[in-house]
């Protein structure tokens, strides 16, 4: 039985987006603009913070990988706390927050609790971060399917629910979330499955942020270049044919990146 909650407000579950503040979609900001309160994760850009209503008040309920500063049950009962109070409460989340960000449980929790609550999309970073750095996920001269997948795991703990096998065969472009330090233990799994150890693969950190970086390798030289380059976690992977487009199409695109933050192989 649903329980119910006397709640003044409402909850909005809004994507971000990657970062660039210009991605962000106009609901999201006029939520954002008029928020009551605004529970924030990790990922979201200080630029798209800055745009929070000055008189609101800001949670930081962030999730990085090691650390969390609230968990998940926390982080619904403030939800549902703060509605009793407020008129618009606004849960930001980076990206989407139907794509690999719980936004689905988070609603569900609020929906049993009898919190009213509405979702509002995001672009999420698998699609824009490639876009960003001239790598089309489709394209009908290379690839015709894509498929998103996160490769997170608990901190310490590998053990894949994933089908990597399935993966490798049924797709020719991967995106990977979340997925850097698992990449020695998958890219192992994605060769046995019968990727060419020559099959391109990009990593792109902090996606479309003037911080974004852009490393290029093959599968059999990426983790190698991961080590030696020190190259961390924000990312997404790509994996596919697509990434030799790089080059050809960022030629006429915006500087949308420093050509020292890229490596290849």
């Amino acid at each position: 039985m649903m329980n119910q909650c006397k709640c003044l407000g409402k909850v909005y579950l809004v994507g971000a987006g990657p970062g660039d503040p210009g991605l962000l979609t106009l609901k999201g900001k006029t939520l954002i603009e008029m928020a009551d309160v605004v529970i924030y994760d990790a990922l979201v850009s200080p630029e798209i913070l800055a745009m929070i209503n000055p008189n609101a008040e800001k949670i930081d309920a962030g999730k990085r990988r090691g650390r969390h500063s609230l968990v998940q049950t926390e982080t619904t009962n403030l939800l549902r706390e703060k509605a009793q109070t407020n008129a618009i409460v606004v849960r930001l989340k980076g990206g989407d927050p139907f794509i690999f960000g719980r936004g689905g449980e988070e609603m569900q929790d609020l929906i049993e609790a009898g919190v009213p609550v509405e979702i509002v999309p995001g672009i999420t970073s698998g699609i824009a971060a490639p876009a960003y750095v001239g790598i089309p996920l489709t394209h009908r001269d290379y690839s015709s399917s894509v498929t998103f997948v996160t490769g997170h795991e608990a901190v310490g703990k590998y053990r894949p629910k994933i089908d990597w096998k399935a993966i490798a065969k049924g797709s020719e472009t991967i995106i990977i979330y979340m997925g850097v330090h698992n990449l020695a233990q998958i890219i192992p799994q994605l060769i046995g499955a019968g990727l060419s150890q020559e099959t391109p693969i990009a990593l792109i950190r902090w996606g479309t942020r003037p911080e974004q970086q852009l490393l290029i390798g093959k599968l059999s030289t990426i983790n190698e270049q991961v080590e030696r380059l020190g190259f961390e976690a924000p990312a997404i992977a790509v994996i596919g044919s697509v990434v030799n487009l790089h080059q050809i199409l960022t030629g006429c695109m915006p500087q949308r990146i420093d050509p020292s933050l890229i490596s290849y192989n």
